[in-house]
């Protein structure tokens, strides 16, 4: 797969810059996710998956147990998970996922984002056929080598196991998320840079400077929308 997870990496590092806006989006999907299932990360998975997630970008103890104890008190709130496709600079192909109250303003806003920064929406279906949703793993302290040899000896099903930038890089169907890290927890591995499941383009698309200039304004954007929880998309940021 290669450098793949490296967009995945960049996205993470830009959104870490703004602190209080991630920990608002993450406080968002863990009430939903609580809501929708047990509060209980042990028997709901997809609470679980987003307490990973959340560890990952170091969401502070206070924000996740003010979203827990929200949802397992009289709040009443209820959240749609909504997907909206779309076009960028050049070409370049964008999913944007949301988690939100009103269907109609997260639409307006979407789409408002992307007429704004040269790029249109399209209808569902026009860009997602060409990413496939996968579970991604990325830590150090065990090489490439050792993770796939332990992997196998545990009957545990992934399509690849890399070596990017200095860490090991695991990839795997998104459905396999559950089998996966379990694994790799008991591996050692305690401290991901990424453990997530994600829309991984099969290919990557390079912008020329003018063109990336409207593409980054088109995703900063669309991230600043409030509803908007994950941007995924196709284009190659440079990052070796």
């Amino acid at each position: 797969m290669g450098r793949k997870w490296n967009n995945i990496k960049e996205k993470k590092a830009q959104r870490d810059q703004d602190t209080s806006r991630i920990y608002a989006k993450f406080g968002r999907e863990i009430y939903a996710a609580a809501r929708k299932g047990a509060p209980d990360p042990e028997s709901n998975q997809a609470l679980k998956a987003v307490l990973d997630r959340a560890k990952t970008y170091s969401v502070p103890r206070h924000i996740v147990d003010k979203a827990l104890d929200k949802a397992e008190g009289s709040d009443d709130d209820t959240y749609d998970e909504l997907r909206y496709e779309g076009f960028g600079p050049a070409g370049s192909m964008i999913i944007v996922d949301a988690l939100s109250d009103n269907v109609n303003r997260t639409a307006s806003e979407v789409r408002a984002a992307f007429g704004k920064n040269s790029g249109n929406m399209g209808v569902s279906g026009s860009v997602s056929y060409m990413f496939d949703p996968k579970a991604v793993f990325v830590f150090n302290g065990f090489d490439a080598e050792e993770t796939m040899l332990y992997l196998m000896e545990n009957d545990v099903d992934v399509d690849d196991v890399t070596e990017e930038n200095g860490f090991t890089v695991v990839y795997a169907g998104a459905r396999r998320f559950h089998d996966v890290k379990p694994s790799l927890d008991e591996m050692g591995v305690d401290d991901y840079e990424v453990a997530e499941t994600s829309m991984i383009a099969q290919s990557e698309a390079s912008l020329d400077e003018a063109s990336l200039e409207q593409f980054e304004k088109l995703i900063e954007a669309l991230e600043d929308l409030e509803d908007v929880s994950d941007v995924h998309h196709n284009v190659n940021l440079g990052v070796q």
